[in-house]
């Protein structure tokens, strides 16, 4: 019973994913700024989260977006942060 226990409880805390897409590229070259934007949702509930492409591409003064991704990360279907992060010039 112990040892189930054990598998069960290493399988809960292990049960987290996070998944980066792509989103958009241009022919803009890459540069070598990298802006990120993100926020966090409790139980899929988000509130003020502002995970825009115009704000990654602020925190990382950019002004040629070259290339966009998405990260999703989910931590026992609780807690979900989304992050977008943008490179360019």
């Amino acid at each position: 019973m112990k040892r189930i226990l054990t598998v069960l409880a290493i399988a809960v805390l292990g049960a987290s994913c996070s998944i980066t897409t792509p989103v958009a590229a241009t022919s803009n070259p890459i540069g070598s700024k990298v802006g990120t934007s993100s926020g966090r949702c409790y139980f899929n509930i988000c509130r003020n989260v502002d995970a825009s492409v115009l704000t990654a591409a602020q925190n990382g003064n950019i002004t040629k977006i070259s290339t966009v991704d998405y990260k999703v990360k989910n931590i026992l279907g609780i807690v979900y942060t989304h992050e977008c992060i943008v490179t360019g010039e």
